[in-house]
């Protein structure tokens, strides 16, 4: 065999190889809550309230769990206090428990339910849903307030949840 067919057929492999690879570790997954794991923010154990559990995950394999959407907002709109030398740009994931089903989504894309008569564990909180349309059902069955996407939380919108 010709040596420049092997080193085209040896690159090929390798870039086939680092793609899959790549691929791989682009679908992040939430980690798993551990009982010693405390929340950043209020310093709660977060496994006790797993119905409301978020995380963010930094690149480099740092994942924070928080009781809430809330403490979770505090955190991510506040680095320079509670993560000294980090930026959101460090930040790969972040994940929320969605209400109704109960499993972790994706928060950066997540709808949030503010106003409403349901309360977690820090009391008033951010009610994350994965779907526009559950959310808007939460909002009717629970007098909810209004609607928000990630984008739009600020530390302004979180002051009158505490």
């Amino acid at each position: 065999m010709n040596s420049t067919f092997l080193q085209r057929m040896s690159f090929l492999f390798v870039t086939l190889i680092l793609g899959a690879s790549l691929a791989c570790a682009g679908e992040l997954k939430p980690g798993k809550l551990g009982p010693k794991d405390k929340c950043p923010v209020c310093g709660m154990f977060v496994a006790k309230y797993p119905d409301f559990a978020a995380q963010i995950q930094f690149r480099y394999g740092a994942t924070f769990h928080f009781d809430g959407a809330k403490d979770m907002f505090k955190y991510y709109l506040n680095l320079p206090r509670y993560a000294p030398g980090r930026k959101t740009a460090d930040i790969a994931a972040v994940f929320v428990t969605d209400y109704y089903d109960l499993t972790l989504v994706d928060g950066l894309t997540a709808y949030y339910v503010l106003g409403s008569d349901v309360y977690g564990p820090m009391g008033r909180e951010l009610v994350p849903f994965a779907k526009e349309s559950k959310a808007r059902d939460f909002m009717k069955d629970h007098r909810g307030k209004s609607l928000v996407r990630f984008k739009e939380v600020t530390p302004a919108l979180l002051w009158p949840l505490d």
